[in-house]
């Protein structure tokens, strides 16, 4: 039986701008990421595109586009910036900012209007799978209409998952609680 996609803010101004998409609900597992949609689909993880809500040392809240099998150098994206420092918000406040809840944030239709910088080799891939505004859900789309739509700025502040270290905002002014949002 087929799980009834939603219609979610971003579902919703996809339509209005008539961008072509595919939805794919799976089953939301907390935690699982990406990585559990890749699974479950018969994927490659590198096509799934992680929405992070993320700000820098003034609060100015931005979001961040990386590959799904990749982790978000902090350092290496606040040098691009020109600031001290980039963290993953506190879940409650990405919520707030993106009117999603963390698990479920698409960068499509956002509460309020962020910049957006995406990891650059996304740009080079065909098709991308990325959230629809709901945990358990996500779209495929070309990625030039992505572009298109959310007019991100391309840069380079993609590590592996091996080269995780200092670099990845955990340790250093970021304090994020029990659990880092670059992995979701």
């Amino acid at each position: 039986m087929r799980v009834k996609a939603p219609v979610t803010q971003a579902v919703r101004v996809l339509r209005r701008a008539k961008i072509a998409f595919d939805d794919h609900p799976y089953t939301y597992v907390k935690g699982g990421g990406t990585e559990q949609f890749a699974r479950e689909m018969g994927i490659d993880e590198h096509l799934t595109i992680k929405t992070l809500i993320m700000e820098d040392d003034r609060h100015n809240p931005l979001i961040v586009l990386m590959h799904g099998d990749l982790q978000v150098s902090t350092k290496t994206l606040a040098r691009h910036l020109g600031v001290k420092h980039v963290c993953p918000c506190e879940p409650k406040l990405a919520d707030k900012h993106s009117g999603y809840q963390v698990g479920g944030t698409s960068p499509f239709g956002t509460r309020r209007k962020m910049p957006v910088y995406c990891q650059a080799s996304i740009a080079h891939l065909p098709t991308i799978y990325i959230n629809g505004g709901s945990r358990g859900y996500i779209i495929s789309m070309h990625t030039a209409d992505m572009l298109r739509m959310l007019e991100p700025v391309l840069l380079e502040f993609a590590q592996s998952s091996e080269e995780r270290g200092p670099d990845t905002g955990e340790g250093s002014e970021c304090k994020l609680g029990s659990e880092s949002l670059l992995s979701r």
